[in-house]
């Protein structure tokens, strides 16, 4: 035994330790974190741990303080530190500089990074947003012109509504695929003028979809003057190109469906709008035609004929009745003395006289009736021909010539702002054609003729 080199345990611990701190270099671990603990000091101490092993952590708050996420309780991540000793109780234990997520959890960081960091910009803000065109006839789409997205986009605007669509491949998946995504935008944006674009791609792991979440493709989304539709994956994948975008669609075969009307309901709807408005015309045309019959049948009491032959049967009554009298006269001369005869002459005298009266009137009213009633006749067509001009400036198709608008919530017909709600959906038919919009602001007209503005 006098021979024997013998160790004390401190001796050989500290062999250890100066052999593991001077022959391993720093090195990268990835682990799950476990008994985690952040010390009132500030350090934090964990362990590391997979299948097989733990190995025991100290992070330093000297080191830690540059975290830009809180550790936690079974979360993946790679530390990157130094591996030593611990004396006292003979273990080892790895120093930590630092720390990042691994796998999904730091795509998932990344995302939530970005995603704050343009929505404090407000890039997402709704205000930004361009409105999709009712009826587009051009179409762009930048995606993989291999992938089932196209297909699926293209088979549903062939049935649906028929348009020009033009494709600008780019890749969909890798590092590579921003630039050919920011390159089509900028090409419709620039060369190829379209009408709306279609950001595609089919559904993909968390990994395939990450190239939809590079900020400069957002910022190419936000400044792009064509409205663009992000059509990225499955209805529960998101992307910061659904956040930027004017409309996030859930999937590729959605984004076809919204882009286009169906050109049935469409044609559903002309039809209805046509017959509302055939009938409402025919009603107002019926309305108006039982007023000018009214009208009319008023004209013809008081026409110059009617007066002339009303007046021209007055006289001849009194002409029959002078006669009549005549002959009583005359039957009474038989009877009377040469008295009653020149009493006789004088009321035939006074009779001729009043008769004579009576023909120059009659004879005044033949000649100044022509005019009176050509005059008669020019008021009654004037009168008709306003009645007509005021019949044709109430009807629907003239108000819309004017550039009147028929405002419509579905089939109910709006004439007052008390009938709206903020965001409600509503439709203006124009002379040529009709538009979806969506109510922003309320501004009821006051007693004063001021506006205010209803939240």
């Amino acid at each position: 035994m006098d021979e024997l080199i013998v160790f004390s345990v401190s001796e050989v611990t500290s062999h250890l330790k100066q052999v593991i701190e001077s022959q391993i270099e720093p090195l990268y671990v990835r682990g799950e974190i476990s008994n985690y603990t952040r010390h009132p000091s500030g350090h934090i101490y964990f362990s590391l741990k997979d299948a097989n092993a733990t190995l025991r952590c100290t992070f330093f708050r000297g080191s830690n303080i540059y975290l830009d996420f809180e550790p936690e309780e079974g979360m993946e991540v790679i530390c990157y530190g130094k591996l030593t000793i611990y004396e006292k109780g003979s273990t080892y234990n790895l120093n930590v500089y630092s720390m990042q997520l691994a796998g999904k959890g730091d795509l998932a960081r990344q995302f939530e990074l970005l995603k704050k960091k343009l929505q404090a910009e407000g890039l997402f803000e709704e205000a930004h947003k361009k409105p999709l065109p009712k009826f587009p006839q051009r179409i762009g789409i930048v995606t993989s012109p291999a992938g089932a997205a196209l297909q699926d986009i293209l088979n549903i605007l062939r049935r649906r509504y028929p348009v020009e669509v033009i494709v600008f491949p780019a890749l969909v998946q890798g590092e590579e695929a921003p630039p050919t995504l920011i390159q089509g935008i900028k090409y419709f944006n620039e060369k190829e003028k379209v009408d709306v674009i279609i950001l595609a791609r089919g559904g993909g792991s968390q990994e395939e979809l990450f190239c939809f979440n590079d900020e400069q493709l957002a910022r190419a989304i936000y400044d792009s003057e064509i409205p663009i539709i992000s059509a990225v994956g499955h209805e529960i994948d998101f992307t910061i190109a659904d956040f930027v975008a004017d409309l996030r669609a859930p999937t590729p075969s959605a984004a076809a469906e919204l882009v286009v009307p169906n050109r049935v309901d469409i044609i559903n709807y002309l039809k209805a709008l046509e017959e509302r408005l055939t009938n409402s015309i025919k009603n107002k045309i019926y309305i108006t035609r039982n007023q000018i019959n009214e009208l009319r049948l008023a004209l013809t009491s008081l026409h110059p004929r009617a007066i002339w032959q009303n007046y021209k049967k007055r006289i001849d009554q009194a002409s029959i009745e002078f006669l009549n009298l005549a002959s009583l006269m005359q039957q009474q001369l038989h009877r009377n003395n040469q008295q009653q005869r020149e009493a006789f002459h004088t009321m035939q005298y006074l009779l001729q006289s009043k008769l004579h009266q009576y023909q120059q009137n009659l004879d005044e009213m033949t000649l100044t009736l022509p005019s009176e009633m050509a005059k008669k006749f020019k008021e009654t067509e004037n009168r008709i021909s306003m009645l007509e001009l005021q019949l044709e400036s109430v009807s629907p198709k003239h108000m819309l010539e004017k550039g009147y608008a028929l405002v419509q919530k579905g089939e109910h017909i709006v004439t007052s702002v008390q009938e709206l709600t903020l965001e409600e959906e509503l439709s203006l038919r124009m002379k040529d054609g009709s538009a979806e919009v969506k109510v922003q602001d309320i501004h009821p007209e006051l007693d004063n003729g001021n506006s205010s503005l209803e939240q």
